[in-house]
């Protein structure tokens, strides 16, 4: 298959991410089915596709009419058979347990070509234990979004023992054929890549937190206001390369004796506590404390964040 021949996606899933999905394949010419369990679990898809949309419109992002084309695009069913005969890539959002991933591809194969692609939007499962089973694994890939999809570029692409490389380099040019980033594993890992660096950065959130080094309210600022701002645009090997006048290694040779410094001294274990109504306790007083642009609850918090991602992505020219 060429890239070319792609031209209608499956999203088995709805939920938050499947209809986040079938956004981001809707704005870029792709025809969309979402199939979901019932009628009220594809209602709960279309509401929220429309939330979503309405939000790009505030801001300015698209037009209505462009909100209209989108929503043209995306069909709704009830029905595995009816939302995979015809297309090209399934892009699956199941519930994160390996029985019902399987579950999910063993069905769609009974009526999908045989040529193609199955993405499973999995966070955390390995792509070569979902496609144990699977009639077609050389078909198969492991495709993390970051949330919401239709926002944040980032797909994170695994191969299973026996996906294809004709595969890896199909979706791998497809997905940054639809406006996302696409970062390649090159060997499956528990949690990918930007789960385990945010987990690793969290760990040490919490365990400052924890030493009384400082309030969940700071650490989150520290962040935020931080490493969170040149994070939002580069990298940070490139952000060590352009923050010394002898680049990458001169900044590392700066960096040693203060590093050495701080590393016996960082968080390193192995388990997560199992305590959190401290951090609970402190996440709703910073909550509390936010602006009232940002918002006081998770809901206006989400519209801040979807706001401020918009003006980002406009700035990286995503939008």
């Amino acid at each position: 298959m060429q890239i070319s021949e792609i031209k209608r996606v499956a999203c088995l899933g709805g939920g938050i991410i499947g209809s986040s999905w079938a956004i981001q394949f809707a704005m870029h010419g792709m025809d969309v089915v979402i199939r979901d369990i019932n009628d009220e679990q594809l209602q709960k898809s279309a509401d929220q596709m429309d939330k979503s949309l309405d939000t790009l419109v505030e801001a300015k992002a698209i037009t209505t009419q462009r909100k209209s084309e989108i929503l043209a695009a995306i069909r709704l069913t009830t029905s595995v058979e009816d939302a995979v005969k015809d297309v090209q890539l399934v892009q699956e959002n199941g519930p994160e347990r390996l029985e019902i991933k399987q579950s999910i591809l063993a069905e769609a194969e009974r009526y999908l070509a045989p040529d193609a692609i199955y993405a499973s939007s999995t966070s955390g499962l390995s792509i070569t234990d979902i496609a144990a089973k699977a009639a077609h694994p050389e078909r198969c890939v492991g495709a993390h979004p970051y949330n919401p999809p239709h926002l944040i570029p980032l797909v994170e692409l695994t191969r299973g023992e026996k996906t294809s490389q004709e595969t890896v380099d199909l979706v791998y040019a497809f997905y940054q054929s639809v406006g996302k980033e696409a970062v390649l594993l090159k060997k499956e890992c528990p949690g990918f890549i930007s789960n385990r660096l945010q987990l690793a950065l969290y760990r040490e959130m919490v365990d400052l937190v924890q030493r009384g080094v400082c309030s969940v309210k700071d650490a989150d600022k520290a962040l935020v206001y931080g490493p969170g701002l040149r994070w939002a645009f580069l990298g940070h090997f490139m952000l060590m390369e352009i923050g010394n006048a002898n680049g990458f290694l001169g900044m590392m040779k700066m960096l040693q004796a203060n590093g050495n410094a701080m590393l016996p001294g960082m968080a390193n274990w192995t388990t997560m506590p199992e305590d959190w109504s401290a951090f609970d306790e402190g996440v709703k007083e910073e909550m509390a404390s936010l602006p009232d642009w940002m918002g006081h609850t998770d809901a206006q918090c989400t519209a801040y964040r979807d706001r401020v991602l918009i003006e980002a992505l406009k700035l990286h020219r995503k939008l």
